[in-house]
């Protein structure tokens, strides 16, 4: 009893640690991935013209890239050496297919930006334009194949494919390499996640320009910047939306307990409804009496078709999935684990971890007929493996109104930021440019508003796949290192401590270096 609180104990600060520092490290990389961009269009339109106007604005953006830069990396190292301080078992476990894409990530992508970068900012009077020109772009593809490495491993988490568990090693190997790398789910999380950031640069973009117009500074470079910016923003945002379709409906086929999660749905049916806006019952829990919502506004049948792609398919909900066997004909689909109940999956999972001692038991005594029986048995249920982790089937329903609300959240801003784009747009070339005070306090306040949508997307995709490390095979209760609970509560208010005064003084930096502004004088609006 007192081994299953503490272990609780420490899942639960490490989870927390983790939390923090990929909350944090987050503030940093979607902005990244989008001003780099940003940051080698204006320099191309320096080239071809020539103009130093160009120079000096990109110099501007440059400056506020690299304040941003160097923290996300700092932030981006901590959260590696956790891995192996906090999850160990989780980093064994995962074997070589979760190292191999950090590797090529660390050894390809980063070493590309950061030597790209250098010339970036250091090249100026040292190198021809197109030269410089050229590593602007190069940093820029740099920073995104950092994310698609990252995000390949994150994917596979997430939908684990291409693998085979190895019980000599108790480590999952990896047998097919393309298979992990064009993994459905890598892709769709690849694709969101740096259109996101695009569309999370371009609004900061915007938001900053939109200080100068608003102080009456540097109007033209303003208004060139946000020009940029929301055709930029546009354009990534009508593939953040396809993106945002297609990974919607991954989740539906590979993850359908957060899919029903995102969306409050407890009890399936056909032609389901999209809950545009809604209040989640508070206390509500699987099997109840209790209505799923206070109130809820949804959009006929839309889920249907963005989870299956016929508005009259069966969508399963929270208690259908635990329940199992929720639709006619699904029992002959019993190798999609969809049909089985939780409690014949922990079943099913627990005899998997018996049949992987019996076989690691039979090995050490070398009786190979026992571990033959024993590989059998395993690899029978090993897709269950994790389910073997649990005692109850509510255990794996995750956080049902945090996924939802953040959800919404996501969805409902990332409209905003849309509007934003099309109006800016049309404000510059049907108004001449003529920002209404309205329209300048809008956009500035977006900039805090983009963040939390880029942090409420990870919430979802993070808490929305819990109990999981590896979906249906590492639960976080299991992947958690054996260390004393105190020193992971004490790493947690160092980091909380460390981060405050980190990101303080980033923003105090960054504010200093936008009052100062691109100086670019001699302007006429």
């Amino acid at each position: 009893m007192l081994d299953n609180l503490f272990l609780s104990s420490v899942v639960e600060w490490s989870r927390l640690q983790f939390a923090l520092t990929a909350i944090f490290h987050w503030i940093f990389v979607p902005f990244t991935l989008g001003i780099t961009f940003l940051i080698a269009i204006m320099e191309t339109i320096y080239v071809k013209t020539g103009n130093e106007f160009w120079k000096k604005t990109v110099k501007f953006w440059m400056t506020i890239f690299g304040i941003n830069f160097a923290v996300g990396v700092a932030s981006g190292l901590i959260l590696e050496f956790e891995f192996g301080t906090n999850w160990s078992n989780y980093s064994w476990f995962v074997g070589d297919i979760f190292g191999a894409p950090l590797a090529i990530e660390g050894i390809l992508a980063f070493f590309m930006e950061s030597t790209f970068i250098a010339i970036m900012f250091f090249g100026w009077n040292r190198v021809g334009r197109k030269t410089h020109l050229t590593a602007s772009w190069l940093t820029a593809f740099g920073a995104n194949l950092s994310a698609l490495w990252i995000l390949v491993a994150n994917g596979w988490m997430q939908n684990p494919v291409g693998m085979e568990f190895n019980p000599d090693t108790a480590r999952n190997e990896m047998n097919s390499f393309w298979e992990v790398l064009f993994n459905p789910t890598a892709i769709s999380k690849f694709f969101h996640t740096i259109t996101s950031g695009y569309v999370l640069a371009s609004i900061v973009v915007i938001g900053i320009s939109s200080w100068f117009i608003l102080k009456g500074r540097e109007k033209i470079f303003a208004k060139k910047s946000i020009l940029v910016a929301s055709i930029f923003g546009l354009l990534s945002s009508a593939v953040l939306i396809f993106t945002g379709d297609s990974s919607a409906h991954n989740v539906a086929h590979t993850q359908p307990m957060k899919f029903a999660a995102m969306e409050g749905l407890y009890k399936g049916q056909e032609g389901t409804g999209f809950s545009m806006i809604g209040v989640p019952t508070p206390g509500k829990e699987s099997g109840d009496d209790k209505d799923a919502f206070v109130f809820n506004l949804e959009f006929p049948k839309l889920l249907s078709f963005l989870g299956y792609r016929d508005i009259k398919a069966f969508v399963p909900g929270i208690d259908d999935l635990i329940k199992g066997g929720f639709k006619e004909g699904y029992e002959s689909k019993e190798e999609s684990g969809i049909a089985l109940s939780v409690e014949e999956k922990i079943r099913r999972g627990k005899a998997a971890i018996v049949a992987f001692q019996d076989y690691k038991k039979a090995k050490d005594e070398g009786n190979e007929i026992v571990a033959a029986d024993a590989e059998v048995r395993l690899k029978k249920d090993f897709k269950y493996f994790g389910y073997g982790y649990f005692n109850e089937p509510s255990s794996v329903i995750p956080n049902v109104p945090l996924c939802y609300y953040s959800f919404r959240i996501m969805v409902w801003l990332g409209f905003l930021f849309l509007f934003i784009f099309f109006i800016s747009l049309w404000i510059i070339f049907k108004l001449e440019g003529k920002f209404n005070r309205w329209m300048l306090y809008l956009s500035i306040w977006s900039v805090p508003l983009v963040y939390i949508a880029s942090q409420a997307g990870w919430i979802v995709a993070e808490m929305g796949r819990q109990p999981w490390t590896i979906q249906d095979l590492l639960p976080t209760v299991a992947a958690v290192s054996r260390i004393d609970a105190g020193s992971v509560m004490l790493t947690f208010f160092l980091f909380l401590a460390l981060f405050t005064v980190l990101l303080i003084a980033d923003l105090k930096i960054l504010f200093t270096e936008i009052r100062k502004g691109p100086k670019i004088s001699n302007e006429s609006v």
